[in-house]
């Protein structure tokens, strides 16, 4: 397939512009010119022409000028004598002198001496053209144009000569006063050099047209190619990457006349496309991230629905189990404490009586956490310093951390607001979460405690970060359910009910905050609970003061 730019370029040049362009304008020059040259040519004939007349004119009066006194002496023989003289220069082609009745007095061409004007003698005919041979001038002055047989033009002019007093008062007193017109004196030039001169010219003109109409278009091309061909070749192509959304193009014109503002409205409508792509490009990946953020949030709180149904049915059935074991086992311990401090029974007996006691105060608190689990205890809220509670849970179990070689490190920022929370119920949080940390780190590590303020969701944010052995991940998603625990190592003196992540679950959603957790196998695992940045005067949190608490 043809890329952009090879279909732009394929095209037959008389379907070009350049083409079409340069096609009309050389007709219309090439008609122009020749007009022109036509014109010329002919105004040059015509010129060429008046002139071989003013010479002939010219030459018809100096004859007779020059002949005019041998004349009024009757001296002819010097009169013709001067008349063949004058006749054997290559322009002339015959002189002839008629008198008043037309007779035919003299003439270069001897045969045709003597003939009357309408008179042909067949030795005529053999000397000139038929078409020649019997014309002879009007009586009255004039001018003619005659071709003779080889197809050579002649000019005749006529002269009139008048009969003036010298001429009837002379001593031969040949003519009459009463006669006005003495004769007529016929020159006929040829027209050679003139037609040649003529075509000379014609051949110049038509040289002249033929380069100027060459160098024009030659001109009209170079100029067609280069401000339009070109440009609308850019705008074409620049269109075309347009239509295929190829919006980096850029049409490079510099030129300011009309297709130099096209181009940069061109230019300025590809950058407002881009524009408008990126902002539909961005708008897109936003309302990807909004679905996905949106499609997060509906299956966290479709989890955590279906893990609060699952908490309040099992809440109900476990305070009705609860209630009634808690009897029969009362029975038991009872029984079984009477058991092992009675002094007569054998020392075996009473040792046995002392397991019984064992496992039943187990079983014992066992069903009070069952209960302290099924009981949805309304939070109690105050105005409390959530980095005290924390503080206050840590100085509990400090010794422990101690004596199990961890590192307890705290990070808080230095303006965090009191907030609106129950602080035994967050307190018994903080103890679950830092006991169930210690316990992840058996062999030492360091438990990192952070609480910095969320302003853009408006929360104050808890992160307990340990260094134990972190939690599978297909555990991840059931550590807030009942019974289900990753502490089931009798061996290393590791057990636990499954209850207290679910209790602080519970905990923290009654405050209208949220619990999450994050974990790798063999790095750690963080757990963050974040709680709403309200303070008792009911602004949001940016606007209330706060305290300052130390990170000791």
């Amino acid at each position: 397939m043809l890329s952009v730019e090879a279909q732009v370029k394929v095209k037959w040049p008389y379907r070009s512009l350049t083409g079409k362009f340069t096609i009309c304008t050389s007709l219309v020059l090439v008609a122009t010119i020749a007009l022109f040259a036509y014109i010329t040519i002919q105004t040059l004939k015509g010129e060429f022409l008046k002139e071989a007349q003013a010479d002939v004119e010219t030459l018809s009066e100096i004859i007779l000028y020059t002949t005019h006194l041998q004349m009024l002496e009757d001296n002819r023989e010097i009169v013709y004598k001067m008349m063949d003289d004058v006749s054997r220069h290559e322009k002339i082609a015959r002189i002839r002198l008629f008198d008043d009745r037309g007779t035919l007095r003299y003439s270069t061409h001897r045969n045709e001496i003597g003939r009357t004007v309408g008179q042909s003698t067949e030795e005529c005919q053999h000397c000139h053209c038929p078409s020649i041979a019997d014309v002879f001038p009007s009586m009255l002055d004039g001018r003619r144009m005659l071709t003779d047989c080889a197809g050579n033009e002649i000019l005749s002019v006529a002269t009139q000569i008048p009969n003036q007093p010298a001429c009837y008062t002379a001593k031969c007193h040949a003519h009459s006063p009463d006669t006005p017109l003495l004769g007529v004196l016929e020159v006929q030039a040829s027209l050679n050099s003139v037609s040649l001169q003529a075509n000379a010219y014609a051949r110049n003109v038509l040289a002249f047209a033929t380069s100027l109409t060459l160098i024009l278009i030659a001109c009209l091309v170079w100029l067609t190619q280069d401000l339009v061909v070109k440009p609308v070749h850019s705008l074409l192509l620049h269109s075309r990457k347009i239509a295929n959304m190829e919006l980096n193009s850029h049409v490079d014109l510099q030129s300011t006349d009309e297709i130099g503002a096209l181009a940069r409205e061109f230019n300025q409508m590809t950058d407002r496309l881009r524009q408008v792509q990126a902002e539909y490009r961005q708008l897109t990946e936003t309302l990807e991230t909004k679905v996905q953020e949106r499609t997060a949030e509906i299956a966290q709180m479709h989890s955590q629905l279906a893990r609060s149904e699952k908490l309040a049915s099992l809440g109900q059935l476990v305070a009705g189990i609860a209630h009634e074991i808690n009897n029969p086992l009362a029975g038991i311990l009872m029984f079984s404490t009477l058991f092992a401090e009675d002094r007569s029974l054998p020392k075996a007996m009473r040792d046995d009586a002392k397991i019984i006691v064992h496992e039943t105060q187990r079983c014992a608190e066992i069903v009070k956490r069952l209960l302290e689990f099924s009981r949805s205890s309304i939070p109690r809220k105050k105005t409390k310093s959530l980095a005290t509670v924390m503080n206050d849970t840590l100085a509990l179990l400090v010794h422990q951390a101690t004596l199990n070689d961890i590192e307890i490190i705290r990070r808080y920022d230095p303006d965090l607001p009191e907030i609106l929370i129950d602080s035994s119920q967050i307190e018994q949080v903080f103890v679950n979460m830092v006991v169930n940390a210690c316990q992840a780190m058996p062999n030492g590590g360091r438990l990192s405690v952070s609480m910095y303020v969320d302003y853009d969701r408006q929360y104050l944010v808890t992160a307990i970060e340990d260094t134990g052995h972190g939690i599978p991940e297909d555990h991840l998603a059931k550590v807030f359910d009942p019974f289900f625990t990753t502490k089931d190592q009798p061996a290393q003196g590791l057990a636990g009910t499954g209850l207290g992540l679910s209790v602080s679950y519970g905990i923290i959603q009654n405050h209208g905050g949220h619990i999450g957790v994050k974990s790798e196998v063999g790095k750690g695992t963080v757990f963050t609970i974040e709680l709403p940045l309200l303070a008792a005067t009911g602004y949001p949190a940016q606007e209330y003061p706060g305290k300052m608490y130390a990170t000791g």
